[in-house]
Formats: C-alpha cells, sequence, structure tokens
C-alpha cells in the first residue's frame, strides 16, 4: 500500500513540475516578445479565400505595447488582422487565466519544437483550446493552433529570418474557415465587392492570408497620435 501512495505521489509531482515547466517556457518566449516596445513593418500580404481573387497589396503596420495597432494596406481585398492577431506576436501567448500543459514534441519545417497546449481556467473563455509549437532554441514559436467557441479552429504559421532576435517572424501565414463569415476575433474580411452569390459558395471553405515582411523599425517610440 505504501509503494502505491509512493508511486501516485511520484506521478503527480512529476505531472506538476511537467506543467511548471512548460509555463516556464511559454513566459521565457512571451518575455522576449515583450522586449518589443513598438515596431513600423512594411510587407505584402496576399490573400487566398475561395472563389476570390485578390491582388497582392503592400501593408504598413504600426504596433505600441500592449495593444496599440494600426495597418494600412495599398488596394486589395485583404483580411485585416485588427486586433493585431496576425501581427502582435505576443497576442498568441495566453497566461494569465490559462494553464500550461507539455505535449510532447514535434517537428515543423526542419525544426524540432516542444509542444505546449494552452487550457482556460474557466469554462465561459472564448478560447477552448490554444496550441504553440515552440522553438525552444530559440524561443519563438513557429506554428499555433487555436480553437474558439465562435469562431472555430485557426492556424498560424510563422517563418523567421533577420529579426528572429526579437521574436518578429518575416512571414506569417494564417489560416481559417471561412463558415458563416466567423471569423477569429480582431479579423475582419472585407466582402463589400462581392456578390451574394459568391458569398454563399464561400460556406465552409478554407481561407488563408500570407504576409512577407520586408523589413521592420524596431524600438524607435511611436507616438500616441499614430493610433488616432
Amino acid at each position: 500500500m505504501y509503494k502505491f501512495f509512493f508511486l501516485v505521489f511520484v506521478f503527480i509531482s512529476g505531472t506538476i513540475n511537467a506543467q511548471e515547466q512548460a509555463m516556464q517556457l511559454v513566459q521565457k518566449v512571451k518575455a522576449k516578445l515583450d522586449a518589443v516596445n513598438d515596431y513600423t513593418a512594411e510587407g505584402k500580404m496576399r490573400t487566398d479565400v475561395a472563389f476570390i481573387k485578390a491582388p497582392v497589396g503592400k501593408v504598413k503596420v504600426y504596433y505600441k505595447k500592449p495593444n496599440k495597432f494600426r495597418i494600412e494596406r495599398n488596394g486589395g481585398i485583404s483580411i485585416l488582422p485588427k486586433g493585431g492577431v496576425s501581427i502582435n506576436m505576443s497576442s498568441m501567448i495566453l497566461v494569465n487565466g490559462f494553464m500550461a500543459l507539455d505535449a510532447g514534441t514535434a517537428i515543423i519545417g526542419n525544426t524540432n519544437t516542444h509542444v505546449i497546449k494552452l487550457l482556460p481556467n474557466t469554462e465561459n473563455n472564448d478560447i477552448i483550446l490554444s496550441t504553440l509549437y515552440i522553438d525552444e532554441s530559440n524561443l519563438v514559436i513557429r506554428k499555433s493552433v487555436t480553437t474558439t467557441r465562435e469562431s472555430g479552429t485557426y492556424e498560424m504559421e510563422m517563418y523567421y529570418g533577420k529579426f528572429i532576435n526579437y521574436g518578429l517572424p518575416d512571414k506569417v501565414i494564417f489560416s481559417f474557415n471561412t463558415k458563416d463569415y466567423k471569423l477569429p476575433k480582431g479579423i475582419t474580411l472585407e466582402l463589400d465587392d462581392i456578390d451574394q452569390a459568391t458569398k454563399e459558395k464561400m460556406k465552409g471553405k478554407k481561407g488563408r492570408v500570407e504576409i512577407n515582411y520586408s523589413n521592420y523599425t524596431i524600438n524607435n517610440g511611436l507616438a500616441e497620435s499614430t493610433f488616432k
């Protein structure tokens, strides 16, 4: 009997320790991202939504910690991440009100990643589950999969280059389901110029947005008036 309780104790202790280590890894990634106080980014956005032919549009993005965000684009139909979902990487890191679970490892592209699942502590949270694929050696997120109550599941893939030391990607691919037009919170699909028949065909189809950044200007200080 003593041996049984000892094994249970070891198992519970190991589980708690694994959870603590998982949260510590998430917090390290967040700390790296939080070192970016503000930035201005330039790039190109490509929108691929079923039955829509959209040109590549130039974008300019402004961000200031903790949640100031503005995007300017030059023509074309686009998915605008108004809440910074595809731009402000720190918004992907859910710490407050979430518990972290170690889910092992996975290879994303050619990179070994540590898989961390974030679960809300309360039942009324819109996010049901968020899975992060963390490149532990560089402390960046290579991929995230988020499941919500209202907007289904959406994915983000991040590719890094010369701005990896800031945790900022050179390319982001955002994938979602267009069903019933319930896009992830903070995302608006501009469909003003699309007829109703096309909108009906879009239901249940997949959408994809790709943003390629050519440059970031980081921590130069952005005035509050930039976001008015």
